[in-house]
Formats: structure tokens, sequence, C-alpha cells
């Protein structure tokens, strides 16, 4: 489970709005974006991943589809390290959910993949070497990659 983090948050037109400190802007509050802003959070704050190595909501295109991943973690060489799917709690993981997250790796070539929807997070190291992929018990902290 990811912990609730405070957000500074405003009301304009009727719609709620949070302030993202890794964009440095005001997005609008849905329950998908509250689990990308705990999730990266937690990351920074617990698993101590400089948040100079993140990205965020970043456009890629897979076999002509334009695809739009939450998160993507960088090790210090700038190679990509672990891609971020979030999902809104209510949305179960499932193999929907895993397709998507291979999906951008396949493009991206992450070795580290990580679901979340704030209630369950599963991380994945995928060996593109061997072939193999495998399910961590817990997320690695950032001292792992380097």
């Amino acid at each position: 489970m990811i912990p609730d983090y405070r957000f500074k948050s405003k009301v304009v037109n009727s719609k709620e709005y949070l302030f993202d400190d890794l964009r440095k802007k005001w997005v609008r509050k849905t329950p998908e974006e509250i689990v990308r802003q705990n999730c990266w959070k937690f990351l920074h704050f617990e698993k101590k991943y400089p948040i100079s190595l993140f990205t965020i909501e970043k456009q890629i295109s897979i076999n002509g589809l334009k695809k739009r991943f939450d998160l993507l973690i960088y090790n210090n060489e700038g190679n990509p390290e672990m891609v971020i799917e979030c999902k809104a709690p209510h949305v179960k993981i499932d193999d929907k959910v895993l397709n998507q997250i291979l999906v951008y790796q396949y493009k991206i070539n992450a070795p580290y993949l990580l679901i979340s929807n704030g209630l369950k997070s599963y991380c994945i190291h995928v060996n593109l070497d061997k072939k193999r992929v495998e399910y961590l018990e817990s997320i690695p902290t950032y001292h792992f990659f380097e």
C-alpha cells in the first residue's frame, strides 16, 4: 500500500485541482492523479529516488499509436530504470493493466516495472537477457540502482 501524502489544493469553477510538485503545475484532482502523486512522493521520500531522475506523463509512440506512461525513473547514467503505471483505487490490477505496462516496457526497456492502485502495488524485475520476470516482495530503494 502506498501511503497518503498531503497536497496543496484549490477549487476553480467547481473543479478541484492539486499542485504537482514534480511538474510544477496545478492538475485536476482525480482518483488516478492522487495515486500518481502519492506514488512518486513515496518513491522520493521513502525509497530515496532523487526528483531529478523522474519524468511524469510523457507521450511515446508504439507501432504508430500514441501512448502515455504515468511515471518513469532513470538511473544515474540516464537510462530508463523503472516504468510506473498508476490506476485509481477502484481499478483492479489485472492482466489488462499488466499488458499495458508491458507494452511500455517493450518500447522503453526498463528493467523494473511498478503497478499500483494505491491499495495494492506490484514491482516486477524484467531480466531481458534471461527472458524472465520476477515479482519482487518490495519496491527497491534508490541505492539498489547505484
